[in-house]
């Protein structure tokens, strides 16, 4: 006759040995990335007010730290494996005001953690970032982001300036590091243009 272990004694043996095989079994490693675009050049002349970085939204199929591709007309899909160090919406953000600073457009900078006030707050709204895999491998970064001026001293809600940037940059390598590279490429073009833009735009007042 063969001795059995009592039902609840079975039971906790069974739970530890399912535990030592789950302790054994390494996590899965991700590769993780940050956006840092080249910043741009000074530009010739600072707009003489201040200026606040409200932030940058970003649209909800994109907002999490996932890569995500695009693999059909309708069809998007997340990486787990490869993802933003941090969630875009905040490398959007710092980035941009880090960008509006070295190309010394206003005459004072504040950034998103910053609840320092300015004459005119700066926000953006990021529509697109995935990169196209429709053909099966990846192939190009899109990159999609609008901003908006708004002047605070004189009360106003509605923005005084804005405009779209879209940028479709090629991969010089069909990986996720390709992709990020590309993408860094694809924002630091879009924040040389909006150093640019908002330079050239008719002097601000107060």
């Amino acid at each position: 006759m063969t001795a059995r272990l009592p039902r609840p004694a079975a039971l906790a043996l069974a739970a530890l040995v399912l535990a030592g095989c789950s302790f054994s079994r390494e996590a899965p490693v991700k590769a993780t990335y940050l956006l840092e675009p080249a910043m741009p050049p000074a530009v010739a002349k600072a707009q003489p007010v201040s200026v606040r970085v409200a932030g940058v939204n970003v649209a909800a199929p994109f907002r999490g730290r996932s890569f995500v591709y695009r693999t059909g007309d309708l069809k998007y899909e997340t990486d787990y494996y490869v993802e933003f160090l941090v969630p875009p919406s905040a490398m959007f953000g710092e980035q941009t005001a880090r960008a509006l600073a070295a190309a010394n457009v206003f005459s004072r900078v504040v950034p998103p953690a910053s609840g320092a006030d300015a004459d005119y707050t700066l926000e953006g709204f990021v529509s697109s970032l995935y990169a196209d895999a429709n053909g099966g491998a990846l192939t190009t970064a899109e990159l999609v982001v609008t901003y908006y001026l708004t002047s605070v001293t004189t009360g106003g809600s509605v923005p005084s300036w804005s405009k779209e940037y879209r940028r479709h940059v090629d991969l010089t390598a069909r990986t996720p590091a390709g992709y990020a590279a590309a993408l860094n490429q694809s924002f630091g073009d879009v924040l040389a243009e909006l150093t640019r833009d908002l330079a050239a735009l008719p002097t601000l007042k107060p």
